[in-house]
């Protein structure tokens, strides 16, 4: 008993002592003479009232953060009563800090609880208003802006609502149940017993201590707030990210090859369903890990990935025509096919095999059969195991994937069959102009056939769903992760026609500059899609999903295929990073970068 009692005592002096390194790193940094000079310049704050408040955020990794805060006239004080905050949590509860980070608050705004309805329902995307909010002028009830979103506050609209405008603006936006749900469970506060009809909206400077004692400035603008700061998306940054994010998938492959499927992480959801396309594609990511590290330990791993795939979904219509079936809803679709193909191709690149060409050819004579070989249309969604038409049309991303996939499975087969139906699948595109459905699989269709059909007419249209959609990526407020992916299959498309000697009039229109300017843009935003430590620490399971990637807009959502539409954009960055990066003067970077720090 004695024993037990000392181990216990151990284990408390070991974590208030991390708690304490963790906290004094912060403290060294921020109340350093630089740190402080920054932050007092980019300090607005009304006098009076407890001008500083500062909030630190504890986190062992396992739990959502727990959250202190210190006020006082000045900066040092109110660290100090934050500090004392955040000893006695550790003191009372079993809580080994991992993960610490400080906030402190540089400018407030008081508004009608209404008006802030009216502002999001105008300005924000869902999980988007990216302030904090306490509930009374001296930030007695206070939640940062990672509070905030990560236990749903807010009540934002849907899409449908704000597309039909069912938005009531006399409602209050604020969640009452989930604020009171996380005073009492995090805070064992009772509650609020209403929303005040006037509340503070504040925003801090942030700072996050890592694992290893590393203190990381925190962006401040609107889109990057709370991430750290990265002076250069370069080679080297990326390929960290594709690292961590690559190694999360294949620590949720679990023994019999399939994934765990993801997340709804701010209530630590699991995603109970299953998409076996998903699943071929999250799989090329896996491949591009290989490709960067020739790591022979990930290969049995990769392998039992594809083997679950080839095992539980693959069914012959004949002897020459094979399909993928989706089990869950006994389909048969176009994609399902195409991603298998695509999938397997970059395997046999990867590791000089043919091993799957034969599969390759009975998947490739199933997109085929699904293709109108007059008008190189295609149907996209068969019922199982009748083979009848279920959908003729679902999605538009089927007839990229499609169009890819008869030029992938070309190039181990040689049968000329494939590469004639990918070409009238590209004609078609080029009548319906498929620039305007933005779509990174109709890039990797024209880069990929335009290796085998150099055609003038192909390597324009390629430019042109570039061009006629570079404005709209450059703006996009969202994280969407498959632009990136258009963007550089485009890139590796115009490197090659560059090279090429074929003179081509649209070239005299295509703006070179922008397009790199826009890659990285896209490469920097992309960022904020990554779950840092700073950002993860805030989910009530941040060990489930640190280093991975997720869709803020759709609850921060976690899953395989959205991870793998990050890596594969990131990787073919980190390819051709120095030729975009040629195009790009330091001024352009540095004004990136320059927008989300906040420094004057």
């Amino acid at each position: 008993m004695n024993r037990i009692a000392e181990n216990k005592r151990k284990e408390k002096v070991q974590q208030r002592k991390t708690c304490i390194d963790r906290i004094a790193a912060l403290k060294e940094y921020v109340l350093s003479e630089a740190t402080r000079g920054k932050i007092m310049s980019n300090m607005s704050l009304h006098s009076g009232k407890g001008d500083f408040v500062v909030f630190l955020s504890l986190c062992n990794t396992r739990e959502r953060a727990t959250v202190v805060k210190g006020i006082a006239e000045t900066l040092e004080s109110a660290w100090v009563n934050a500090e004392h905050n955040a000893y006695e949590i550790v003191a009372q509860k079993t809580f080994n800090v991992i993960w610490a980070r400080a906030d402190i608050v540089n400018t407030t705004e008081v508004i009608k609880t209404l008006d802030l309805n009216k502002r999001i329902v105008e300005y924000y995307f869902r999980n988007y208003f990216r302030q904090g909010i306490a509930f009374d002028e001296r930030f007695t009830t206070a939640f940062l802006e990672a509070e905030v979103n990560s236990n749903k506050m807010i009540t934002y609209y849907t899409e449908k609502q704000l597309y039909y405008k069912q938005i009531d603006y006399d409602s209050v936006i604020l969640n009452l149940t989930n604020i009171n749900n996380y005073l009492r469970k995090y805070y064992e506060h009772s509650g609020l017993k209403d929303i005040p009809d006037t509340i503070t909206l504040f925003t801090t400077i942030g700072f996050f201590c890592d694992e290893d004692g590393t203190v990381h400035d925190l962006y401040t603008g609107a889109y990057d707030f709370g991430r750290r700061v990265v002076n250069l998306v370069d080679t080297e940054a990326v390929k960290e990210v594709i690292m961590n994010a690559s190694e999360y998938l294949y620590r949720i492959l679990q023994p019999d090859g399939k994934f765990i499927y993801g997340y709804f992480p701010i209530f630590n959801n699991e995603i109970e369903s299953y998409n076996i396309v998903r699943h071929a594609s999250t799989i090329w990511s896996l491949i591009n890990r290989y490709l960067i590290t020739k790591d022979d330990a990930l290969v049995p791993k990769l392998n039992s990935a594809i083997d679950y795939l080839l095992t539980t979904a693959i069914v012959y219509k004949t002897p020459d025509i094979a399909y993928v079936v989706e089990k869950e809803t006994q389909e048969i679709k176009l994609g399902g096919n195409s991603v298998v193909v695509i999938m397997l191709t970059e395997y046999m690149d990867a590791f000089n095999t043919d091993k799957y060409v034969e599969l390759i050819r009975h998947l490739t004579n199933g997109v085929l059969e699904l293709q109108d070989p007059e008008k190189g249309t295609f149907l996209h969604v068969l019922n199982y195991p009748d083979y009848s038409l279920k959908e003729e049309m679902r999605t538009v991303y089927y007839d990229g994937e499609a169009a890819f996939a008869l030029t992938r499975a070309y190039t181990f087969t040689h049968d000329q069959r494939y590469l004639d139906r990918a070409r009238l699948a590209i004609e078609y595109f080029i009548a319906k102009d498929y620039t305007k459905h933005r779509d990174h699989w109709v890039a990797y269709s024209l880069n990929e056939i335009t290796k085998y059909i150099p055609e003038p007419r192909y390597y324009e249209f390629a430019l042109r769903n570039v061009k006629e959609n570079l404005k709209g990526i450059y703006l996009r407020a969202t994280t969407y992760h498959t632009y990136l992916e258009l963007l550089m299959a485009g890139w590796e498309t115009y490197q090659r026609l560059q090279k090429s000697g074929i003179k081509l009039e649209y070239l005299d229109k295509f703006d070179s500059r922008f397009f790199a300017q826009t890659i990285y843009k896209r490469a920097f935003h992309m960022l904020n899609g990554y779950f840092y430590p700073e950002v993860a620490m805030y989910m009530k399971a941040p060990y489930k999903i640190v280093n991975s990637f997720l869709v803020r807009h759709h609850n921060f959502r976690v899953r395989i295929d959205d991870i793998q539409h990050y890596i594969n954009g990131y990787y073919y960055y980190t390819k051709y990073y120095d030729s975009i990066r040629a195009c790009l003067s330091d001024d352009f970077i540095s004004s990136i970068h320059e927008q989300s720090s906040g420094n004057k």
